[in-house]
């Protein structure tokens, strides 16, 4: 029999890149999806099936995490092997202007998600999406052992989320694992987030569709690395005997001005020429470094990371400029 995994935030980045490792390894996914006048699958377009297929191994589901009776009977009805928590109000920029549905998702959320396991005793291995954004002004290195200092709406309640986490584990013995993810991209981030809305920009100047991109804080420090291989991750940490927390990073540290010249450099451009600063687009309480430490996971885990931030950045770009070409 094929092994059951449930995802929550299956249509987004990361949600996409774990259903297909996970469909790869045999498991049959089932993905949860929040109703929406317009499809939202585009991530998953590629893996998708007819709900006539035979031998399917992706299903979709409707609901949403501030349902916690709707998330509970469907963990009844799928009873999954492998709960994965990856959906949530991401957006650091947003939580400031709706702190409180960001805190009632990706904390209360999260808290149903646990309290729904344990109250139909679901024998399940559970993952919490957590953030880099908990270590806040922490200065890096940032190692599972740093201090958390959350500096936005966002992050205090994935903070909420993970202390959860830790709580259903030790209370009530599940198996269940934060992943302090620090910055993930790839091809298929939101386009509001700064490295897909820089390389978005710099394919679309190069092809004389815009002249200007707006952005804030260019001295922040992020440590970038590829989704892809971090959802890696995310698996390992459930086929460990027993649960535990892990950074997952590169360890290496670049400025947005840093990716943002990279990306405008794979083209030939100036991003000087093109890039203006609007103030609308800082936050209000600004994280100025995160840069990981990814020990832990190397050693126990046997995950390190392959694709560095600029290769990564170039690989952004590449794919815009394919983009635009297939569609003139």
């Amino acid at each position: 029999m094929k092994k059951t995994a449930f995802i929550t935030g299956i249509t987004g980045q990361d949600g996409s890149y774990l259903a297909e490792l996970l469909i790869e390894k045999g498991y049959e996914v089932h993905g949860l999806v929040r109703r929406s006048s317009n499809f939202n699958t585009q991530r998953l377009d590629h893996i998708y099936q007819e709900p006539q297929s035979l031998n399917r191994s992706l299903y979709l589901h409707y609901g949403d995490l501030t349902d916690g009776f709707g998330v509970s009977n469907l963990l009844r009805e799928i009873q999954p092997a492998e709960v994965y928590n990856l959906a949530a109000q991401s957006h650091v920029q947003v939580s400031f202007a709706m702190p409180q549905y960001t805190g009632q998702v990706d904390g209360v959320g999260t808290i149903g998600i646990l309290e729904a396991i344990r109250a139909i005793d679901l024998d399940t291995r559970f993952y919490q999406a957590s953030t880099s954004e908990l270590f806040g002004s922490t200065p890096p290195p940032q190692s599972e052992s740093s201090t958390f200092r959350p500096r936005s709406p966002y992050a205090a309640a994935k903070l909420m989320a993970y202390w959860a986490t830790i709580n259903y584990r030790e209370a009530y013995g599940m198996h269940a694992s934060n992943g302090i993810l620090f910055n993930h991209e790839s091809p298929r981030r939101g386009e509001t987030f700064v490295t897909r809305k820089i390389a978005k920009a710099a394919a679309e100047i190069s092809r004389g569709k815009r002249k200007k991109v707006y952005l804030g804080n260019l001295d922040a420090i992020r440590d970038w690395g590829y989704a892809k291989e971090y959802v890696e991750s995310m698996w390992r940490m459930l086929q460990m005997e027993s649960p535990s927390d892990y950074v997952i990073a590169t360890g290496v540290g670049a400025t947005v001005r840093d990716f943002l010249e990279t990306c405008f450099s794979y083209l030939n451009l100036d991003w000087q020429e093109h890039v203006e600063i609007d103030e609308k687009y800082q936050r209000p309480t600004e994280v100025n470094a995160l840069i990981g430490d990814a020990t832990k996971a190397r050693l126990i885990l046997n995950w390190k990371p392959q694709v560095m931030w600029d290769e990564l950045a170039r690989m952004m770009v590449q794919a815009e400029i394919e983009k635009l070409d297939a569609n003139t």
